[in-house]
């Protein structure tokens, strides 16, 4: 491994936070950047001197990898792949293929990293491997996931940031996280309905304005909201949320960008089974999901391995594979990158422009 001392003009990199030391994190994300390295600037942050070596044990040279200082700025030649080390070696308490304190710790130092070289502009997006809550936690941390993590560390509230899952074949966002779904009903709020409109209405303009460039046929998205109750309350007969806040949040909504200026279409409340089966039928190009499982379940049949989880609202773009850890994935060394492979590709295409 070799230190980085001349910089050369290149497009900003991409952070890629390796997740839990014991999960499939690492394993997927130095294979996808092995992959990628050619395509895109990449910085990987963890334990530089473990990434190497399993980067060698994977098919990689020496000279594929350069150490870069972990507060930037970074110049990465395109072929090569940028570690940032965090200071946190991976002994084998780390590796262990559990939650562990040691874990814990190593995977937010190196979330926090990357979040601090997006914030300084040396990184125009991260991408992120699975996380383990409750390592974090056993490390003295309270931590509730990437989505509040990045929004509290940047500065914003919970409210202000939406978690998507966009995928080849469906995308949705989500007005509730996670919450209990008997509490569901009083955190469904028009202020809330109406983020998430403009959240997933903002991401499907930017992957829309991409497919133009790249010469595909025009075509106005369509993005529905879904009602909370069965029939989206059939009028107030099962549930009042659709009439007294999902219908004003959407009025209210549609009066600003992008549709207004008609770049995106919006419409509903729709029941959510109508819109989720016409959304796998092609009909419709997106979904505001009321509750976590109502959009989960739906992406996780359509589009498993295949769907991004986006935070969207930070000061930066952050994509994420849809699973999770996968202790018993990294113990058997049957790591599937297909999902990391996807949130590259997607990172990529939302920041093309930066």
């Amino acid at each position: 491994m070799t230190s980085l001392h001349a910089p050369e003009p290149h497009a900003l990199p991409l952070a890629i936070t390796t997740g839990d030391p014991g999960g499939v994190g690492p394993e997927i994300s130095l294979v996808v950047a092995l992959e990628a390295r050619h395509q895109t600037p990449l910085v990987l942050f963890g334990d530089a001197r473990w990434l190497a070596q399993r980067g060698g044990e994977l098919g990689a040279r020496d000279a594929d990898f350069v150490l870069v200082p972990v507060r930037g700025p970074y110049q990465v030649p395109l072929g090569t792949i940028a570690l940032a080390d965090v200071d946190s070696r991976w002994d084998a308490q780390a590796l262990t293929h559990a939650p562990t304190a040691a874990g814990g710790e190593a995977q937010l130092r190196a979330l926090d990293a990357a979040i601090d070289a997006a914030l300084a502009k040396h990184v125009r997006g991260i991408v992120t491997a699975p996380m383990s809550k409750g390592a974090v936690n056993l490390a003295g941390h309270d931590f509730m996931g990437h989505t509040e993590h990045l929004a509290r560390r940047v500065g914003l509230a919970d409210d202000d940031v939406t978690m998507m899952f966009l995928g080849p074949k469906l995308r949705v966002a989500l007005v509730t996280t996670h919450i209990a779904i008997a509490d569901a009903p009083s955190e469904i709020t028009q202020p809330r309905v109406e983020r998430a409109i403009l959240h997933l209405g903002e991401a499907l303009a930017r992957m829309h304005a991409g497919a133009l460039a790249r010469g595909q046929a025009p075509h106005v998205p369509l993005l529905v909201v879904s009602g909370l109750n069965p029939h989206a309350g059939e009028g107030g007969l099962f549930g009042d949320e659709e009439l007294r806040v999902i219908e004003p949040a959407l009025r209210s909504a549609s009066k600003r960008e992008p549709f207004v200026s008609g770049r995106v279409r919006i419409a509903g409340p729709m029941p959510a089974e109508t819109a989720f089966r016409q959304a796998a039928s092609g009909s419709i190009d997106a979904i505001v999901a009321m509750l976590h499982d109502q959009a989960t379940i739906a992406s996780k049949l359509l589009d498993w391995g295949q769907a991004v989880n986006v935070t969207w609202g930070l000061p930066f773009v952050r994509t994420s594979v849809d699973h999770g850890v996968a202790y018993d994935a990294a113990r058997a060394h049957t790591a599937d990158p297909e999902g990391m492979r996807s949130a590259l590709h997607l990172a990529q295409r939302l920041t093309a422009s930066t």
